[in-house]
């Protein structure tokens, strides 16, 4: 070791400071970096605190203005920055939002009209910067300077549409781990829940209690479920608020689930039982969902061993073979 040292030009005794430097370094990032991180549930519970005095403000003003006969006009104060002016101006809203797209901003924890402002102005700002780059790289650098002119403007425009779609990506993504994190966490859930009703709690009561345990599961879930629970309190109709929780998850299983829940609030059936069921068949279809990803590796995994594997196999067992018969001629 100290001659291999010695022939890289680095003294043992220097050497031996670097690495003994480089462990007390590792060792203190590995005790300072749990303290460091930032309690992501409080983060986003206090987000959904702040959502949940919004509903109620909300439910207190209709019930207010109710009271007045209608007469009473309600105005939201919201706030009405640059990308808010922005969209308005181009009329972003009429052109780009359907139902679609705000029920996959909602899946993706994306709630307020403010997030969807956002969205709109991210697309239309992207898709302005990426074309501005384009242009300027390949009209005024030069760069493919020997394509003809209907090539530059196609790649100019596959740019642009680029920044255009580049929210919409993010957005999927989003959404595609929050519902991976609700549908790993969503069957025991259902069985805190069992066990809440079941020992005589409210359903309300059975949620706020839920969603103060699984949040070290998933956080997503519960927000969700903090969400129901305000929705259970102030909406008129408890069947907006299970609606509500199937169209911001997305899922089947939470679908089905919020249809046993107002079944059962509506014509009174047992509440303990329907909460069982459910809990067994989402956790059959989470069983089932692993089964069918582990059934779909060998043949993603074939492509891998025959350009990796199999070369370096082959060189491993003729390479002995290749090398006598070379020594032997």
């Amino acid at each position: 070791m100290e001659a291999m040292f010695r022939a890289v030009g680095i003294a043992p005794e220097a050497a031996f400071a670097i690495l003994l430097g480089a462990a007390v370094f590792a060792s203190m990032l590995a005790v300072l970096l749990p303290g460091m991180k930032k309690n992501t549930l409080k983060t986003r519970m206090k987000a959904v605190a702040l959502e949940r005095e919004e509903i109620r403000a909300r439910e207190r003003a209709r019930l207010s203005r109710e009271d007045k006969g209608g007469r009473a006009s309600l105005r939201n104060v919201e706030e009405y920055g640059f990308a808010a002016k922005v969209v308005d101006a181009l009329n972003l809203r009429k052109a780009l939002v359907d139902e679609k797209t705000t029920a996959k901003l909602k899946i993706a924890g994306y709630r307020n009209s403010r997030h969807l402002t956002l969205f709109l102005f991210a697309r239309a700002s992207l898709a302005l910067a990426f074309l501005t780059i384009a242009c300027f790289y390949i009209y005024g650098l030069g760069v493919l300077e020997n394509q003809i002119f209907s090539v530059k403007l196609l790649i100019v425009a596959g740019v642009a549409y680029l920044g255009f779609y580049l929210p919409v990506m993010v957005v999927n993504n989003a959404a595609q781990k929050r519902q991976k994190s609700v549908q790993l966490a969503w069957p025991d859930a259902l069985d805190l829940m069992l066990i809440c009703v079941e020992a005589g709690n409210s359903v309300e009561a059975a949620f706020r209690r839920v969603s103060e345990e699984i949040g070290v599961q998933s956080i997503p879930l519960a927000e969700e479920l903090v969400l129901t629970c305000a929705e259970l309190s102030y909406l008129p109709d408890r069947k907006a608020a299970y609606d509500n929780l199937a169209q911001r998850t997305g899922l089947e299983g939470v679908k089905a689930v919020t249809t046993a829940l107002i079944q059962a609030e509506r014509y009174g059936t047992p509440l303990g039982s329907a909460l069982r069921t459910m809990a067994q068949e989402n956790r059959d279809m989470r069983m089932n969902a692993a089964e069918k990803k582990a059934a779909s590796l060998p043949p993603k995994l074939t492509v891998p061993m025959i350009v990796f594997f199999l070369p370096v196999l082959f060189a491993v067992i003729l390479g002995p073979a290749i090398i006598n018969i070379f020594g032997v001629m």
